[in-house]
């Protein structure tokens, strides 16, 4: 079942196999991100994690970039004293809201990914590359620091010693570098990019149970605050929980009747 592609000028969505599509589509600007295109790629996020037909989501850039960072107009209107810089915070949503989306998404990273666009793909559950793209933190070579959250989420990805590396050198490492450091989980050549991200999403989408998808999601971001004993104890809560859930007899029943799960959409 599928839904009808929604076009916006700056994010474009479609939605088939359980699958939803988000394009960040300004491809004559490396797809430099805007307010304009936050509030069009969070609304349409919104929308995905309330839409039964959308169980994974999977977001790339059109044209030759994932995000090449923000738009330079925008940085220069907000160096040259233009913007009020209080007000401009105050309108936008924190750069973490996609964790709080409870569906996985999936960065299909086909070219540039810098800045605020490299903080996108991090704030994505699973990141996979283009062979040869490049992807940067580049803050300190625009007189920035480790913005939206970026200085928090790294570190916890690839640790502290390498998250330095790439944040105070703001230096260009390419696909392959990003794998070996831990930054995006698989490089695939850039033909296949976008139909092996969709296929991944696709098995996601028939195989796994919703509920239990975003419950694992909910679980992996919240014990990175928690101790040992505390997550464990959570665990122990969700896993009692789950027995008693028509996910867990859909699951067993399905494997045992060698068929693929019908699992309910999350719902919520």
């Amino acid at each position: 079942m599928s839904e009808v592609m929604q076009d916006v000028e700056v994010v474009q969505r479609s939605v088939a196999d359980g699958v939803a599509l988000l394009t960040l589509n300004r491809p004559d600007r490396l797809n430099a991100w805007t307010v304009e295109m936050e509030h069009a790629y969070f609304g349409l996020l919104e929308q995905c994690a309330s839409s039964p037909e959308v169980r994974v989501i999977v977001v790339t850039g059109s044209g030759r970039g994932f995000c090449a960072g923000a738009d330079m107009q925008d940085l220069q209107a907000l160096g040259d004293g233009n913007v009020d810089v209080s007000a401009h915070a105050a309108e936008r949503r924190a750069q973490t809201f996609p964790l709080s989306i409870p569906k996985p998404i999936i960065a299909a990273i086909n070219g540039a990914c810098a800045g605020i666009g490299l903080v996108q793909a991090l704030m994505c559950d699973l990141r996979f590359a283009a062979a040869g793209a490049k992807l940067t933190t580049a803050f300190a070579r625009r007189g920035l620091v480790a913005e939206h959250g970026i200085s928090w989420l790294l570190p916890r990805l690839i640790g502290p010693e390498r998250a330095l590396d790439l944040l105070l050198s703001g230096r260009v490492v390419l696909a392959e570098e990003a794998q070996s450091l831990g930054v995006v989980n698989r490089v695939i050549a850039p033909e296949r990019l976008l139909d092996e991200a969709l296929d991944y999403a696709r098995e996601l989408a028939s195989c796994c149970s919703p509920a239990s998808m975003a419950t694992i999601k909910r679980q992996v971001y919240a014990d990175l605050q928690r101790d040992l004993p505390d997550a464990l104890q959570e665990a122990d809560r969700l896993m009692l929980e789950s027995f008693a859930a028509p996910d867990f007899v859909e699951g067993v029943t399905s494997f045992l009747e060698r068929r693929d799960p019908r699992f309910a959409a999350l719902s919520g």
